[in-house]
């Protein structure tokens, strides 16, 4: 019974966009009498002219043709299934001669009962009186709108349908049932029979059709037809459908609770509106258009009527992991067909685990309880799924789901939300995704530079990208720019492979929800500006740690029947490689080093986890959702906290209000050894490391800050992942008598360069009084570079070979990147090829002096030897030496030269070796000097500064 103090809630459909209201159609062709609304008598239509009339005779005479064969044939099974459709009739009458309702069990994968379904208490029958004329007219306009006129069956519907099935041989044929047929078909037939795709059955159903039509009135057939059809959520008939949805009598609604109840039997699992509010407002419109264009309402009503707040009576189960629970009552409506659920007694074995789905539920609810005060933070979501098999072992849809105020019965994890920064993996993996040829057009060691970018866009307005610190970083490597999650290279990224590609391969990985219109989305698309849901999210993150194969959720493992039969079972097929098992890794390997991103999230922080474990953060703008989605080998978790209404959060990322809950849900799998147990697939635990696969190599990398400008080598900085045989140290082989450059690493290259002399005061002060600058022009170079292919003898003495980082590879990020190298001290390669003339004004004196080892602020120790070039003129210097600089005061440095003063010049190669061991702990200088024969410097010394550290 409805209890009207039962507690409701409003839902108000108001759309943000004019996009959301499908176009009205045209009623200026309707008659002005658009006032009859009787169900049985509908307005006259204006008359279309002598061919129309003549076509539509036509058709009603082959129409009755066919349909005069249609019954001449069945006239065989007359007499057998009159009587049967008179036994299915007189059941509805007396409620102990209906079929015995069994009671369906929905339980965790180890037996224990998560929901049981009744099917037998929730059907009222009300006459005909009792049922609003505007409900009866909603019903007739989107289900038969020739209801009272057709002979049991719409003639011209079924030749259409026939036509159309003759046409498209293999899709489901068409059917075009009135109410006459569905009910008949509801009644006489078994549910195998009833669901069955046959034209045997269609026949014998206008038959029965036709005979209920002869033989009982239409107000008698409409009345039937609304106490028997299924509304969803168990409701069959109509006065149970109010019940169950509004919480008072089918007599007591309102037209626009009438038109949302009309448009549910045609798909009553899919168009719930308690679980898709969204598809069910969808159909109310097409409702609401199709009972103006039946002339039962005014135009000028409708919309009125679809933007009222509908006010939804609060649905009170008892079940265990709600949200799964009527998840995968869903899909078993969609295999099993509702009536099959609800009274056949199925046995229902789901891939739940309880002991993950009450140790997540518990950790939820607690992170919430201590963020919701500071932080605003009212709702959280989580899913955990096993990567090898997809089976779901725990969905928490919200914190509490009989939580009205936080919308609890909204199932999160199956919900639409912007990922955030959860995104940017898949935007690096596609990117890393080698092309036809084999050739991945990024790679984990591979520089991005993070500088201010600006992108013209059609509309005419600029986009700028900004990173969370609104800082710019310069040259970072992949790795460092995914792992600290910066929002530029990430751009950068997504404009290299274009957006179709992204959409792409983020549909091969499961995420569908992003769609295939690229013309919907701008580069912030890599920052999380599409939509998806958590469960598909976590999913794709589960295909990176299942080595590439695509992981499809699994809710549900078996089903018997209430004897006990087999009835359907999940088959574990061969997962597909949708991307390659070298990207997975190379994902796998960032998102798990822990000390690649300690500049933006610092050590110890929640993603740090005793064993290894991938995870990324996300957080949305205002702070509107938190995201963290992690995983090992054996277990992905996806975690949303955030509100449900979309509202914003206070000063909380993902860092602070995900990945904690993140961190404690992993941290308690794995220090219980039977949870770590169930992660087992075919009595075999997954690996507690990621596999490396064939294909992929290390390889030594340059400290980037080592690469400065006259530096002649880089220090080597580690080790980086590479996709094999792409990106290696091979060069051309040009002559050694040729310049030829060196391919230190892909983004790093060794070039004989030269310093270029500075301008005169008068250049400059005219560059800075020029009204009409340039705005993409380049900074002044300082250096100039030399072609590969010139012959080397012929290269002044001031060139020397030197390292370079090469500039973008995008246009837009070019400007940015040397004016960030010039203010920063970083070598990228000159745009300017040295001539004659430049090297001429850079060298007057005709000597060239520089220390390229130790490089500056390297630490040095032992017998060290000190490298460089000191090359000049004889006849116009006497000698080079080196001198030791040793800090005095923070002013002043005492100079002492090392070894001998040398008459003869070097040029890259051995000036002087420094012996360490005598120097205490701290800062000192090395300086190269060339002496001219009147006793004066020869230019000005190179000095470069180095530290002796504490033993």
């Amino acid at each position: 019974m409805y209890d009207p103090n039962e507690e409701t809630r409003a839902i108000p459909y108001i759309p943000e966009h004019e996009d959301a209201f499908p176009r009205l159609p045209d009623y200026n062709q309707l008659d002005e009498d658009l006032t009859q609304k009787s169900p049985g008598k509908k307005p006259r239509r204006k008359r279309r002219g002598c061919f129309r009339n003549c076509f539509v005779v036509g058709l009603l005479i082959m129409g009755l043709v066919i349909f005069g064969a249609i019954i001449s044939t069945a006239t065989v099974v007359y007499t057998r299934f009159s009587s049967e459709l008179n036994e299915g009739i007189a059941k509805l009458d007396s409620a102990d001669e209906r079929e015995f309702f069994e009671t369906t069990r929905i339980n965790d994968r180890n037996g224990e009962l998560l929901w049981e379904i009744f099917g037998d208490g929730k059907r009222t029958y009300v006459e005909l009186d009792k049922i609003p004329l505007e409900f009866q007219q909603a019903t007739i306009s989107v289900e038969d709108d020739t209801f009272y006129e057709n002979v049991g069956a719409d003639i011209p519907s079924l030749i259409a349908a026939l036509i159309y099935n003759f046409r498209n041989p293999n899709e489901r044929p068409v059917g075009a049932s009135t109410i006459t047929q569905q009910l008949v078909r509801h009644i006489a037939f078994d549910y195998e029979e009833r669901t069955a795709v046959s034209y045997n059955r269609k026949a014998r159903e206008i038959v029965l059709a036709w005979i209920m039509n002869r033989d009982y009135p239409k107000d008698q057939i409409l009345e039937m037809y609304l106490n028997e059809i299924y509304y969803g959520n168990l409701a069959y008939g109509i006065e149970a459908a109010a019940q169950t949805y509004f919480g008072k009598s089918a007599e007591d609604l309102t037209i626009p609770e009438q038109t949302m109840l009309a448009g549910l039997p045609q798909a009553p699992a899919e168009l719930d509106p308690i679980n898709n509010f969204e598809a069910a407002k969808q159909r109310q419109w097409i409702v609401l258009n199709l009972m103006v264009s039946e002339g039962y309402l005014d135009a000028d009503d409708i919309t009125d009527y679809y933007q009222e707040p509908l006010v939804f009576a609060e649905q009170t189960v008892s079940l265990k992991a709600p949200h799964f629970a009527t998840y995968v009552r869903r899909q078993l409506e969609l295999q099993f067909g509702s009536e099959e659920l609800a009274n056949s007694g199925l046995q229902v074995t789901t891939s739940l685990d309880m002991r993950y789905q009450e140790m997540a539920e518990a950790f939820a609810k607690h992170h919430v309880d201590q963020l919701k005060a500071d932080h605003n933070l009212n709702n959280a979501s989580l899913v955990a799924l096993k990567p090898e098999t997809g089976e779901v072992l725990a969905m928490v849809g919200s914190v509490d789901y009989q939580d009205e105020s936080i919308d609890g019965k909204v199932n999160i994890a199956t919900s639409l939300q912007q990922p955030g920064s959860t995104i940017k993996p898949i935007t690096y993996a596609a990117a890393m995704t080698p092309d036809t040829n084999g050739i991945p057009a990024w790679q984990p060691g591979d520089i991005v530079w993070d500088v201010e970018t600006k992108y013209q866009q059609t509309n005419g307005q600029t986009y700028v990208p900004v990173n969370y610190d609104e800082r710019y970083h310069g040259p970072v490597r992949l790795r460092s720019a995914l792992a600290n999650s910066y929002n530029i290279p990430a751009v950068l990224l997504l404009q290299d492979i274009g957006i179709p590609w992204f959409l792409e391969f983020a549909d091969r990985m499961g995420i569908g929800s992003l769609g295939q219109d690229g013309s919907r989305f701008g580069l912030s698309l890599t920052l999380g500006a599409g939509e998806v849901t958590p469960l598909e999210l976590t999913a794709a993150y589960a295909t990176f740690a299942n080595g590439g194969r695509k992981v499809t959720p699994v809710t549900i493992l078996e089903v018997h029947s209430s004897d006990g039969e087999l009835l359907w079972s999940h088959e574990q097929l061969d997962q597909p490689q949708v991307i390659d098992e070298r990207v997975a890794f190379l994902i796998n390997d960032i998102l798990a080093d822990d000390e690649a991103r300690v500049p933006a999230m610092g050590r110890d922080n929640p993603l740090d986890l005793p064993f290894t474990a991938a995870a990324k953060t996300g957080t949305t703008n205002d702070f509107r959702d938190n995201w963290t989605v992690g995983y090992t080998p054996g277990l992905a978790v996806g975690v949303w906290t955030g509100n449900t209404d979309n509202t914003p959060m206070i000063n909380v990322s993902g860092l602070d209000g995900a990945a904690p809950l993140w961190n404690d849900f992993m941290t308690a799998v794995y220090a219980d050894i039977d949870l770590q147990n169930e992660l087992e697939t075919n009595s075999i635990l997954p690996p507690s490391d990621f596999a490396v696969p064939a294909g992929v190599e290390q390889r030594s990398i340059c400290t980037l800050s080592s690469i400065v400008p006259g530096a002649t080598d880089c220090q080597v900085g580690g080790s980086e992942w590479y996709i094999a045989q792409f990106g290696s140290n091979s060069n051309q082989t040009l002559s050694d008598e040729l310049v030829s450059w060196e391919e230190i690493e892909p983004s790093v290259i060794k070039v004989p360069a030269a310093a270029l002399p500075e301008l005169s005061a008068e250049v400059i002060q005219a560059e800075i009084d020029n009204p009409n600058p340039d705005p993409d022009a380049l900074p002044r170079m300082t250096m100039c570079h030399f072609p590969e292919g010139i012959v080397k003898v012929d290269l002044p003495p001031s060139a020397a070979d030197q390292i370079f980082l090469l500039p973008p590879r995008n246009l837009q990020s070019r400007k940015a990147a040397y004016e960030w190298s010039a203010e920063n001290g970083v070598a990228i390669l000159p745009t300017e090829l040295c001539t004659d003339d430049m090297i001429a004004l850079v060298n007057p004196d005709g000597a060239v002096q520089r220390i390229t080892s130790p490089s500056p602020n390297e630490v040095v120790e032992g017998v060290f030897p000190i490298m460089g070039t000191a090359d000049f003129d004889m006849a116009r210097a006497q000698f080079f030496k080196v001198e030791l600089g040793v800090p005095q005061t923070d002013q002043t440095i005492q100079w002492v030269t090392l070894g001998d003063v040398h008459d003869q010049p070097v040029r890259n190669g051995q000036l002087e070796t420094l012996y360490s061991d005598g120097l205490t702990p701290g800062t000192y200088f090395l300086r190269v000097i060339v002496i001219n024969r009147d006793g004066n410097y020869a230019g000005e010394p190179a000095a470069v500064p180095f530290v002796i550290e504490e033993k």
